[in-house]
């Protein structure tokens, strides 16, 4: 393509300031707008030094001036992307959602990145359900039967800000709706871990999952090509633990370390979100800008 697609980052804090260094970087994506709501704002402040056009006009911004942009990076809350979702259908842009709302499409593009062509919103997930919603999918292709899911993220509390530590509700219900949904699995509980150790410490996920009987033999190999695709788009993502069967339960883990495009390696919980946020919306741009 010789015309780079046209997006808008809203929401100027840890999520939207690191987007906006993974969009600079980006050979399909161009940033024409960086909106926040205080003018004062460190991610405002920085991304004038970057030479990127910034508002602090939130949603109104791209209301007055909707041809601005293809596509939008809702990087607020899960309470703000309801209101902006409704905005945003009625003058057509494509909106990517980085909260945990659950209004659009839910996508772990792993798993299905294909099916985002087909709509206009979609939702990112959790950092937690982009490390693990992949291992939890390979238990449920392998076994026919999965009784129980649980996921426990452990993530430094400097990388959680306030919008994180205000959406731990939706975090939680959202992670595990996904969980059923990639699954087929009833069961599925979810645990965050905000670790206030010094030095901070990286992501690290465990998946556990309540089987009848494991076949580890078939499971292996299909956890090997869901991690190597993982990697094509978060290059810190890792597999600590294969997985090992014990007390009933198939276990797995993995760590993820950040890119430190604008937060540090240790904050791999916001880059893996980021990183597949970023695989989307070049995917739409492949495809030519436009959700089918």
């Amino acid at each position: 393509m010789s015309e780079k697609m046209k997006v808008v980052i809203l929401g100027s804090g840890n999520i939207g300031s690191d987007l906006l260094s993974k969009v600079l970087k980006s050979s399909l994506l161009e940033c024409r707008l960086f909106i926040g709501r205080n003018e004062e704002s460190p991610g405002l402040q920085r991304a004038r030094e970057l030479g990127v056009n910034v508002s602090f006009a939130g949603i109104q911004a791209i209301i007055n001036d909707p041809d601005i942009c293809d596509l939008v990076f809702d990087a607020t809350s899960a309470t703000e992307h309801i209101k902006h979702d409704a905005i945003l259908r009625q003058i057509g842009k494509q909106v990517i959602d980085m909260t945990p709302a659950r209004v659009g499409k839910m996508v772990i593009p792993a798993i299905n990145l294909e099916e985002v062509f087909r709509e206009k919103n979609i939702n990112m997930v959790s950092c937690g359900g982009q490390a693990a919603i992949p291992l939890a999918y390979a238990v449920a292709q392998t076994h026919p039967r999965v009784d129980y899911l649980e996921v426990v993220s452990s993530i430094s509390s400097s990388s959680a800000g306030p919008a994180t530590r205000s959406n731990l509700d939706e975090y939680i219900n959202t992670t595990e709706n996904a969980m059923r949904f990639f699954t087929g699995c009833s069961r599925a509980k979810t645990i965050l871990i905000l670790n206030p150790a010094a030095p901070p410490i990286e992501m690290q996920t465990t998946i556990s999952a309540i089987v009848p009987e494991a076949n580890l033999e078939q499971l292996g190999p299909v956890v090997d090509k869901l991690v190597n695709e993982i990697k094509r788009y978060v290059p810190g993502y890792q597999l600590l633990v294969p997985p090992l069967y014990e007390y009933n339960r198939i276990v797995m883990m993995v760590k993820v370390t950040g890119s430190g495009d604008y937060l540090p390696p240790y904050a791999g919980n916001l880059d893996i979100i980021n990183c597949a946020a970023i695989a989307a919306a070049e995917a739409y741009a492949k495809k030519g800008n436009r959700a089918e």
